[in-house]
């Protein structure tokens, strides 16, 4: 998962709530909040694949790998934001 990060292979989606996104994340992530998935899977599927999934502790960005894989989404469970800020961070100052 940090190859693909460092590579800025698929899409990191940030789970938290908008207004947690808001408060920081990850550079060219995207907010898809858990609670919405179910209604936004055709626009979940459109996204480039493999998705990185993040959160605050890893507990909603799991959730929300179990939910895609079951639908058969490509995806891996990033942990924190903040963990994959620091990976994504390494790209930027390289």
């Amino acid at each position: 998962m940090e190859k693909l990060i460092l590579e800025n292979k698929g899409t990191i989606v940030d789970v938290r709530t908008y207004s947690e996104f808001m408060g920081g994340n990850v550079v060219d992530s995207i907010n898809i909040p858990l609670n919405e998935f179910p209604q936004r899977l055709s626009e979940i599927k459109d996204l480039q694949l493999p998705l990185i999934l993040c959160c605050a502790s890893g507990n909603r960005s799991g959730q929300a790998d179990d939910y895609l894989s079951q639908h058969g989404i490509a995806c891996y469970n990033g942990g924190s934001w903040l963990e994959v800020n620091y990976i994504k961070s390494k790209t930027i100052n390289e």
